[in-house]
């Protein structure tokens, strides 16, 4: 049986961030991580091919090969998903599709044969007992959640690494909070399901020997759900593994309660992780309290971001603007919190209802539902009527996104987290890529580009001031140059 796995391509959005990979010759952020791992759970007699559309073109050829073609994809992905599966189904090849996307919407992909759903560790298995019979199914899902320690290690082999700024991996899934716009815990469920060390450590091993040395983002969506396990064995392996090595970095999200642990930050610091995701939402408590966010409310949260910069990682922040108790002062309200804790990766967008949510649920009781949501973060759009008025929500973030991320308050929002942020000492590898970078960022921003008064003069403010910062300071601006083409407003 020959498979192709193939993923659809991501439109221009906040995360893809592919204006900042052209300055280091790379085409996307990370590798389909779910597609790796069906590919270790298909028979291992299997010919197996992963065409990601982010890196590679979908050649005629590719498709001739296949007898069976699985897709993933997430809600983003929704249009070019479509394009893969009717240019598959005219070659008339049997299509097997998976992922968040379908979850939500299988019924809405005639052209699908089949779909296995949910998490495929448990759904594939029934998927391929009825292929062996001949009795296939058009549906395969489960309301049960799989026991992480029979997760393969993917199979990296498959995907060329060179194309990407970052390999993924997971540790655990499940959340034990309840935000009601997150559709995280109806995936996954709240108790928090873990791999073993050695699962771990195995990954890593895989990818160490494949001759990869830049980021690894672990991708789960609360990584401090199981603190006790955290302490004990993960974090400890992780620390013996990167003794030694060089570059491999990691990145991952978590509840900004991380920020009460001083044990766990400096742990997590130790083990080589530089940055963190943190679902902030809202300096408003009111809005907190309407979305469940319990863990952000009742504290500076200004503070707590901070103390995790000066322990030595980094933060992203997601923020929402649109809930019903938002008033139109919310704006600049998100703004100046942004700009004062120092947050660069601000990922500001209008409060959505994904399917399976209880945000959905009430949404569709009220008669709020709208269209589809379209996955995108940032694209200005909802599919949930907001109290506010469309219009005012509109304008208001519009507004607030074009001053966010213009140079003045973008580079100045720079300068505030490099005073705050306390580097830890990295046994750094440096990769041909970060030179060209920098070489680019010269010509784009300093010379060529818009914003060069501000660049130059992060340009020597860090040197001089900070020069251990210097390559985070010229790493910064880059991101800013692709938050503003996104944004529309270079």
């Amino acid at each position: 049986m020959n498979a192709l796995l193939v993923y659809p391509q991501f439109p221009d959005t906040f995360w893809s961030f592919r204006h900042a990979l052209k300055f280091i010759r790379k085409k996307a952020s990370s590798p389909p991580l779910g597609l790796v791992t069906i590919a270790a759970l298909l028979p291992p007699a299997w010919e197996k091919r992963i065409i990601d559309l982010n890196t590679n073109h979908l050649d005629d050829e590719d498709i001739a090969w296949a007898d069976m073609v699985f897709v993933s994809a997430m809600v983003v992905q929704r249009d070019s998903a479509y394009d893969v599966i009717h240019r598959c189904k005219l070659a008339g090849k049997t299509v097997v599709a998976g992922g968040p996307l379908f979850l939500g919407e299988w019924d809405k992909f005639g052209e699908v044969d089949h779909f296995v759903l949910n998490e495929g560790e448990l759904t594939l298995p029934l998927f391929l007992q009825d292929l062996e019979k001949g009795s296939l199914q058009r549906v395969y899902a489960s309301e049960e959640f799989a026991d992480m320690t029979q997760s393969p290690v993917p199979l990296w082999e498959l995907v060329d690494t060179r194309y990407y700024d970052s390999l993924s991996i997971q540790y655990s899934r499940g959340c034990p909070f309840n935000c009601d716009f997150c559709n995280v815990t109806a995936m996954l469920g709240h108790r928090p399901r873990t791999k073993t060390a050695a699962q771990i450590i195995a990954e890593l091993d895989k990818m160490y020997a494949l001759g990869w040395r830049r980021n690894i983002f672990f991708v789960d969506d609360n990584f401090i759900g199981n603190r006790k396990e955290l302490k004990e064995e993960i974090l400890p392996a992780l620390i013996r593994w990167r003794k030694g090595k060089k570059g491999c970095y990691f990145i991952t999200e978590a509840s900004i309660n991380l920020a009460d642990d001083p044990e766990l930050m400096k742990m997590m610091v130790d083990a080589g992780f530089t940055s963190v995701f943190v679902g902030i939402e809202t300096p408003a408590e009111e809005s907190l309290a309407e979305c469940h966010k319990g863990q952000n409310l009742r504290r500076n949260l200004v503070e707590s971001v901070q103390r995790l910069q000066r322990f030595g990682l980094q933060v992203m922040g997601g923020f929402i603007v649109g809930f019903d108790s938002d008033r139109p002062t919310i704006f600049q309200q998100q703004l100046e919190f942004i700009q004062k804790s120092g947050i660069i990766t601000a990922m500001v967008g209008m409060l959505q209802a994904p399917y399976g949510t209880r945000l959905y649920e009430r949404m569709e009781r009220e008669g709020r539902l709208l269209q589809d949501m379209t996955g995108n973060n940032t694209d200005g759009s909802t599919n949930i009527l907001p109290k506010m008025g469309f219009e005012t929500l509109r304008k208001g973030y519009q507004q607030l996104m074009d001053e966010l991320y213009s140079p003045h308050n973008f580079y100045q929002r720079v300068r505030n987290f490099l005073e705050m942020y306390n580097p830890p000492r990295l046994n750094v590898a440096i990769h041909f890529e970060e030179i060209y970078a920098f070489f680019s960022s010269i010509w784009r921003l300093g010379i060529t580009g818009k914003e060069r008064r501000e660049y130059w003069r992060l340009f020597f403010w860090t040197l001089f001031r900070y020069p251990r910062k210097f390559a985070l300071a010229i790493t910064f601006a880059i991101y800013g140059y692709h938050f503003r083409q996104v944004n529309g407003s270079s």
